[in-house]
């Protein structure tokens, strides 16, 4: 079928949207229910903000393996996978041994356990990082590498990529996702709050740059020399899809961090062993200053990591630089993060995510080029998203060029076929070691279903 030249109907995409929303009201009833009662409570009636999407959220009750079970009791193949948490799937035997192992001996002592040792050492031989901390979340991770960071430059500006989330915490709630009447012009950003409740004088610490733009990176030093601890980046940013680097712009950022004195944070919460056993500092060979670990190395536990240049942590040695928290490696979750690392993530789970990521984007790039579609597949390792705009996306700017209702279309027909994406045009899948090739090509089959439909 060859299409060329007949663009997508917009009539058509509502049309079919209202009758998936229609069929995801009908299978999703008990979800209803429970959203509607967990309002009365709690704000949107779901813990995180991120949960709370339309036409309304899915209450999960369980998981195995690649499945997961709504309170419905519909079954699905999870792309979602807990935002990229769990690459080991659900309930995997060797973290559930592991954590069962733990519980019996005891759940928390806010003391130093043999486990975290053997994490720290592993992900030092990672990363290339010799020294780590550890945290419960992402946004612990990021909150303290920038406190690492001003620490060891004795400065307090910090410049970040427009668009990119760093988690939750007043530093770096700015410019994510900006309303496009405020961004200001692309090359010089303006720094936006996330929300409200952020203190201006917070904002104004920061200064935002372009992904994929090493002359605006430049500029910002250039405006405020001698002011600037460090550049924090996604090395693949995650928050618009799945937008990859330029060739050399990593290492371009590096190089212009240290020509100025400041140090480069990899935000590998996401990327962290999930594009390769060593993340995106081994996919892209720049190694930075500090790096930032979450999600994925727990095996479905809260969990982070921190790792950074001897001279970096020996701030946090000294005491010169704060770190802590009661529940950091904690004994649990190390227990959890040494079977992920040592039993499960392994040469061949890399191998067998090579071998789901052939099927997956050669079977969707089939599908777009069959159907002339205007979009295109991003993918590494176990991470990747279709982008539902036909040219490539270097940065947010391009990001705001998509129409978002293929996105939304596109995550209604998984859902009500069975596989469950993470919602949102700016969320991408993550596959896990206990998918198989059936699974990943249950989504190129739905995906193939909604082609046919928008061209029908």
């Amino acid at each position: 079928m060859n299409t060329a030249n007949e663009a997508l109907s917009a009539e058509r995409v509502a049309e079919l949207t209202a009758r998936e929303e229609q069929d995801f009201r009908r299978r999703q009833r008990r979800s209803q229910q429970l959203v509607e009662q967990a309002r009365r409570h709690s704000p949107g009636g779901v813990p995180s903000s991120f949960q709370d999407s339309p036409p309304y959220p899915i209450f999960v009750d369980r998981g195995k393996g690649s499945r997961v079970w709504d309170a419905d009791g519909n079954e699905y193949v999870d792309f979602h996978n807990g935002f990229g948490v769990n690459v080991v799937g659900h309930a995997h035997p060797a973290v559930v041994a592991a954590i069962t192992r733990r519980a019996a001996l005891g759940t928390h002592f806010a003391q130093p356990g043999e486990d975290f040792i053997a994490v720290a050492e592993e992900l030092s031989r990672r990363f290339e990082q010799p020294q780590w901390r550890f945290t419960n979340s992402g946004t612990e991770s990021t909150l303290d590498a920038v406190r690492m960071a001003r620490g060891f430059t004795g400065r307090e500006r910090v410049v970040k990529i427009e668009a990119t989330y760093h988690g939750h915490h007043d530093s770096l709630m700015v410019s994510v996702e900006p309303d496009p009447d405020l961004m200001g012009p692309a090359e010089s950003p303006n720094s936006v709050p996330q929300s409200e409740g952020i203190p201006g004088a917070v904002v104004e610490l920061v200064s935002v740059v372009p992904f994929n733009d090493l002359e605006a990176t430049e500029r910002a030093f250039a405006r405020h020399p001698g002011e600037i601890a460090c550049i924090i980046v996604e090395p693949a940013m995650m928050n618009v899809g799945m937008v990859l680097p330029d060739p050399g712009y990593l290492q371009g950022l590096r190089d212009i961090a240290h020509a100025h004195g400041a140090v480069l944070i990899f935000d590998e919460v996401k990327t962290g062993v999930t594009l390769a056993p060593g993340g995106a500092t081994e996919s892209f060979a720049v190694v930075p200053d500090i790096v930032c670990l979450a999600k994925a190395i727990g095996g479905g536990l809260p969990c982070g990591a921190v790792g950074a240049r001897a001279d970096v942590m020996e701030l946090v040695a000294e005491g010169r630089v704060s770190q802590m928290g009661t529940f950091n490696g904690n004994a649990m979750t190390m227990a959890a993060a040494r079977a992920t690392l040592f039993e499960v993530l392994t040469p061949l789970a890399y191998a067998h995510f090579d071998a789901l990521h052939e099927v997956l984007r050669g079977g969707l790039e089939g599908v777009i080029r069959e159907h002339d579609l205007p979009f295109h597949v991003v993918s590494v390792g176990a991470r990747g998203c279709v982008t539902y705009r036909r040219e490539p996306v270097r940065n947010y700017r391009d990001y705001l060029q998509i129409d978002k209702s293929y996105a939304y279309l596109s995550w209604l027909y998984q859902s009500n076929r069975g596989v469950l994406m993470a919602p949102g045009a700016e969320e991408n899948w993550t596959l896990s070691v206990q998918h198989s090739e059936e699974d990943v090509q249950r989504y190129v089959d739905n995906f193939e279903a909604m082609a046919n439909a928008l061209r029908a």
